[in-house]
């Protein structure tokens, strides 16, 4: 069998995904995940926060939410049907860092959840911080230069 065959067997054997259904699920609910957000920062702000306090407040409470519910198992079946929906807003990021670490537990807390817990988001918070101690060396030098 060629390479070619393959292809065009693999193809025909795939099942046809439903890309408007899946695309329509991830919309809804990403949107659905940002009005809770959105009712977060107000209830905040009411509470007497200042708007970037409330903001800072409601994505510390949708990161614990999320992995709240990942601990539970429960944000594993809402990104089944959501998709994207889920894995974009700050609640996929809290999620990635949660999942290893609960599917690890079994090995101990320190060979298994603390040394899988950054397995996915690590290299990102490593290049995160590493980007602003460039950046912010940059924006020295420009401040001491002009």
């Amino acid at each position: 069998m060629t390479e070619k065959e393959y292809s065009r067997l693999v193809q025909e054997m795939s099942p046809k995904s439903p890309i408007v259904k899946d695309c329509f699920h991830a919309f809804w609910i990403g949107g659905v995940i940002c009005t809770i957000g959105q009712v977060f920062v107000n209830w905040y702000t009411n509470m007497g926060l200042d708007q970037q306090m409330a903001g800072t407040a409601a994505s510390m409470t949708l990161v614990a939410l999320s992995a709240l519910l990942t601990g539970l198992s429960l944000y594993d079946n809402i990104a089944k049907h959501a998709g994207a929906g889920t894995l974009v807003p700050i609640t996929g990021f809290a999620n990635a860092i949660a999942a290893p670490a609960i599917e690890f537990k079994t090995e101990g807390f320190i060979l298994g959840v603390g040394a899988k817990m950054f397995t996915i988001s690590g290299p990102v918070i490593v290049y995160g911080v590493s980007a602003s101690v460039v950046y912010g060396l940059i924006y020295w030098l420009w401040l001491t230069i002009f």
